[in-house]
């Protein structure tokens, strides 16, 4: 069982959803993104996912777009976000997913990239651009390694597909919440909570089931995990935070904090009297 697997079980025992929390590494430079994961995690994240900076970001809106240009000018690699990844796992022993645009991986070698991200003890994998029906290579080559293949859901997937989808993906799936890019909402839409029941069927017993793109708010992670998700992923309401605090650390480090503890307190069943 991966490390990944561990958390959504104990989690789930206590009757209490998970919260992954998104960063940018890199973001606005390299030495601050291990504060921020600290942060993170001392707020209440179970997961911690980084994103490796990429200059064509398909899948991100402007807020996760605009974090990968300050990283890519702050000279972020590939190989240093998952170096801070190592860091990390290391001195908090949180599961970490990396999340990446195909072209690293393919450009560096699906061999070559596993075997550093098993070295700097990196969890899982989130490919937003690769389709399961050309991930054989890729899929064998994280089982070699160890790390799970965390693949994505959308709306308009069909039951056929998702059928192949829950079946190669492994620690998580990934469930788009609406159609297009990341970024916050103000609500969440009932059609959201349409998608979960739609696609719990073919999650439950199998693979843990996380809702992000989109997700925000305490009241909105609250809404997802009682309505059956095994989790929730927050990205966009985190590198907005580094955003507007840039030069102002502390107050970045103190905000993205006490985010993450309402948030992680909305994922959790309410102490009983």
């Amino acid at each position: 069982m991966s490390e990944i697997e561990k958390v959504f079980r104990r989690l789930r025992a206590q009757g209490n959803g998970a919260l992954i929390g998104y960063v940018t590494g890199g973001d606005p430079e390299p030495k601050c993104t291990p504060l921020i994961a600290e942060a993170l995690i001392n707020g209440g994240v179970d997961i911690l996912e980084l994103g490796i900076p990429f200059s064509d970001p398909i899948a991100d809106g402007p807020t996760i777009q605009a974090a990968s240009v300050r990283a890519l000018k702050a000279g972020t690699t590939p190989k240093m976000v998952l170096e801070t990844a190592k860091e990390v796992r290391k001195k908090h022993g949180v599961p970490v997913v990396i999340l990446t645009y195909y072209n690293p991986v393919f450009r560096m070698g699906l061999e070559k990239f596993f075997r550093l991200a098993k070295n700097c003890m990196v969890d899982g994998l989130v490919v937003p651009d690769l389709p399961v029906e050309e991930a054989e290579d890729y899929k064998k080559a994280a089982e070699t390694c160890g790390i799970d293949t965390i693949f994505l859901a959308a709306p308009s997937t069909s039951a056929e597909r998702l059928c192949k989808i829950v079946e190669c993906t492994s620690g998580f799936l990934y469930l788009v919440s609406h159609f297009g890019v990341t970024g916050e909402k103000a609500t969440l839409e009932a059609s959201t909570i349409q998608l979960i029941k739609r696609v719990l069927p073919y999650t439950r017993g199998r693979v843990p089931l996380a809702v992000g793109f989109g997700v925000s708010k305490p009241e909105h992670a609250r809404c997802i995990i009682e309505n059956g998700a095994d989790g929730v992923i927050v990205g966009s309401a985190f590198v907005n935070i580094v955003h507007k605090n840039q030069g102002k650390i502390g107050k970045m480090l103190e905000e993205i904090e006490e985010t993450a503890r309402k948030l992680k307190a909305a994922t959790e069943q309410p102490m009983k009297s």
